[in-house]
């Protein structure tokens, strides 16, 4: 028998797929709209504040003045409340998330390049940027320190430049986003730049997060504050470094003007800032054995009283509230599992993954998408060690791994190899056919990438359908 999952659920998120072109930008828009997607439930399309509060929970707080919020469980997907989820808006640099989500797993972190001119044309305007330099190398390490503790955009491009082209990398970051049921986002700057058009909501800022958490080199990255990045060279040759720090105030506290503290307990992930945009943050966090993921998008700036700081206090309040009422709330929603997760509960292995079936996604009863017990979708938190304490920043660090739910697939390490032209590193060019092999040899280097002692990468480890299986031995 046919589950109403495949013509319901599929459906829905395939067609916007095709539309994707036209995607309304609300950001200017002081009302909501008032039919949105109903991707992980159907009262996350409803304009307002979603949430339903049972005997004994706590009130939601007051003064949150985001357009766009989302408060859900990092392990069960589970949404406890939400504002306007699927409201389309500008993401700033919280889109980086999904270039990270899907360049990580791609290039080994010893893998480096060097800089051309060309990698960093483009640019807009006021970008932040780590302080890249043409004609220099960089390790991948580098750039991703670049891209999560400064949101500089210089990395971004370059990485970009690495993986084929801005236009490339944003193509794959539109279908990433298809695959996670991130139906509300379109990529058009990967690096987040205010353009026509490129849009993402609370609810999929969120999903994008818990998909990175998935992959341990994500939790570094965003539970890092501070890190040495390469200069420029002295007199003698020698490379120098400068000190670098993270830009999410929520993780490292802000202490000039509006005092900000640290949240304790906060592991990342990602802030943002454009002009257009405001502010932007998707944070997650943990107390006791509860772990959230909480978004705010584009709090009130017209107040008199409002504050850079504004979306980085609204986020810890909707923290606490959260972790006060998760037991004492019902869910309004869920985060969906990738496409091809669902695909393969539909093909008959509920039994197999722990699903339950009659989980209400897109307004229908259908193949649960958030799974029950021990299946490695709903999977627990874990941060790797940051350098909270090098500020004397209280941070929270899980010894729990997080691992890869079924049926997401994640592209092999690329290992980089010496460029063939000794007369110098070549820029990248967009290759819009690659072309497959079942035994490849192995992969050549961008123009500009080398390395010394290069290793071939070891096999992605498979996914673990226990809770508390750790990643790898």
């Amino acid at each position: 028998m046919r589950s109403v999952f495949s013509t319901t659920v599929v459906t829905a998120l395939a067609v916007p797929a095709l539309l994707v072109g036209a995607l309304p930008a609300h950001a200017d828009d002081a009302v909501p709209p008032r039919e949105m997607s109903i991707v992980g439930g159907e009262r996350l399309g409803k304009p307002g504040t979603q949430v339903s509060l049972q005997p004994g929970a706590p009130k939601l707080p007051k003064g949150v003045t985001a357009r766009s919020w989302v408060v859900a469980d990092a392990e069960t997907g589970e949404i406890l409340a939400a504002h306007n989820a699927h409201w389309r808006l500008a993401p700033a640099s919280t889109l980086k998330m999904l270039f990270a989500e899907i360049l990580l797993p791609k290039y080994e972190k010893d893998f480096e390049y060097t800089v051309q001119p060309e990698d960093l044309a483009g640019m807009g305007a006021g970008s932040s940027a780590v302080g890249i330099k043409e004609d220099h190398s960089y390790t991948v390490h580098d750039l991703w320190n670049g891209v999560f503790l400064r949101s500089g955009n210089d990395a971004v491009h370059v990485l970009a430049a690495i993986n084929g082209g801005m236009a490339k990398t944003a193509r794959e970051m539109n279908d990433r986003a298809r695959e996670l049921g991130a139906e509300d986002t379109h990529v058009v700057s990967p690096d987040g730049y205010d353009a026509d058009g490129q849009t993402s909501s609370a609810y999929d800022l969120t999903l994008i997060a818990r998909a990175g958490m998935q992959n341990p080199d994500f939790r570094a990255y965003a539970a890092t504050v501070s890190a040495k990045f390469p200069g420029g060279f002295d007199k003698k040759g020698k490379r120098e470094r400068f000190a670098i720090e993270t830009t999410n105030r929520l993780m490292r506290g802000d202490y000039a003007g509006d005092r900000l503290a640290p949240y304790k307990g906060l592991a990342g992930i990602k802030n943002g800032f454009t002009s257009n945009a405001g502010y932007t943050f998707t944070g997650i966090a943990q107390r006791g054995d509860r772990k959230l993921l909480v978004t705010v998008m584009h709090p009130d700036r017209d107040r008199e009283d409002s504050h850079r700081n504004d979306v980085y206090k609204q986020t810890a309040k909707l923290f606490d509230w959260g972790f006060a009422a998760a037991e004492k709330v019902r869910p309004v929603g869920e985060l969906v599992p990738p496409v091809s997760e669902r695909e393969r509960l539909e093909g008959g292995e509920e039994g197999k993954a722990g699903g339950t079936p009659g989980t209400a996604i897109g307004g229908e009863q259908v193949a649960a998408g958030r799974p029950s017990g021990t299946d490695g979708v709903g999977t627990p938190l874990a941060l790797t060690g940051a350098s909270l304490a090098l500020l004397a920043v209280l941070g929270y660090v899980v010894h729990r791994r997080w691992p890869q739910p079924a049926g997401v697939s994640r592209p092999p390490r690329t290992p980089a190899a010496a460029p063939k032209d000794p007369t110098g590193p070549k820029a990248p060019t967009d290759p819009t056919s690659p072309k497959a092999s079942t035994a490849p040899p192995a992969p050549k280097a961008p123009a500009g990438a080398s390395r010394t002692g290069a290793r071939s990468p070891s096999p992605a480890p498979a996914a673990r359908r226990r809770l508390r299986l750790p990643w790898g031995r």
